[in-house]
């Protein structure tokens, strides 16, 4: 083997070793590059309920403020979150705002129309 074959060999290990750590780099920090989603909300957008108490549950994952209807509510280590709100009579609206510690937001918008029933 001569000189220039193992320089070439060396070079192209060492290339290989330095790709292959920063795509794991970027593979683990892939959810905080994208930032907070919200997801798994159990309210289905549009519906007709005749509760006047509405749980609302779902996850944020990487958030460390999640407010619904501008109001703070608690999160798990997981992002996890359950709460119950009271609806007022005929068109609700609910909103659920999180935000990550990079200042990036996702905000989810849910319309629910309380029937009173007689």
């Amino acid at each position: 083997m001569n000189q220039s074959t193992k320089k070439i060999t060396t070079i192209s290990s060492l290339l290989v070793f330095f790709l292959i750590i920063i795509f794991y780099s970027l593979f683990v920090s892939r959810n905080l590059i994208l930032g907070v989603k919200i997801r798994d909300v159990n309210i289905v957008n549009g519906t007709t309920t005749t509760e006047s108490m509405q749980k609302i549950t779902g996850n944020a994952k990487h958030a460390i403020k999640l407010t619904l209807n501008g109001r703070e509510i608690s999160i798990d280590q997981a992002g996890n979150f359950n709460e119950t709100i009271a609806l007022l009579t005929g068109y609700n609206i609910i909103e659920i705002q999180a935000q990550d510690k990079f200042g990036r937001s996702d905000r989810k918008d849910y319309q629910l129309i309380y029937k009173q029933s007689i």
